[in-house]
């Protein structure tokens, strides 16, 4: 049994595709589970790069990263400095299969260029939101299920309290791809 985890997920999506696929799987992030699992933990999980892992799907968080808040970069330097340290300490850790998912943004320029970008069309889902994947020992995602009706509705979405976290969500055909895919690989 593999030893999987989902860094920076509160929805648990990801952490359960690998647990119905029999992996280990433990999501961590500093907000509790929405689903709440006993297979969460809640922590920093820089704290946690170290507790041998076979591989991480981490998800950091975006805002001081994506382009989408690219007008607010040059009031917050600082906080996109420590958005950057993280996703470099995430990329650096000696787990031995890595996947580092976010949306277009500055670690392509500042750290790397994504190994990949996919969209939810390629994986079931009617809809755009380019997102790129840095990879280490991992092959690229296959598409499982082209679909037509392509629509942006992430960028559509209405204010409001939830909108960050509702955004940030995995769809599940992303999710059931990655462990299928990735999961035969340990």
């Amino acid at each position: 049994m593999s030893k999987i985890l989902v860094a920076c997920e509160f929805s648990g999506k990801v952490r359960e595709a690998f647990r119905k696929q029999g992996h280990d799987a433990w999501s961590c992030d500093i907000i509790p589970s929405d689903d709440n699992s006993p297979y969460h933990i809640q922590d920093d999980v820089l704290s946690h790069l170290n507790d041998n892992w076979d591989m991480m799907i981490a998800f950091p968080p975006c805002t001081y990263l994506c382009v989408s808040g690219a007008r607010w970069f040059k009031d917050r330097k600082p906080q996109q400095e420590n958005a950057l340290d993280f996703v470099h300490n995430l990329m650096c850790s000696d787990i031995p299969k890595i996947c580092i998912e976010n949306p277009v943004g500055v670690i392509s320029t500042r750290i790397k260029k994504p190994d990949q970008i996919i969209q939810p069309y390629e994986y079931g889902h009617g809809e755009t939101k380019k997102t790129c994947l840095w990879l280490k020992n991992l092959p690229k995602l296959k598409p499982t299920n082209i679909v037509e009706g392509r629509e942006n509705r992430i960028h559509k979405m209405a204010p409001s309290k939830n909108r960050g976290k509702l955004r940030s969500i995995t769809y599940d055909g992303i999710a059931e791809a990655m462990a299928k895919q990735w999961g035969n690989l340990i």
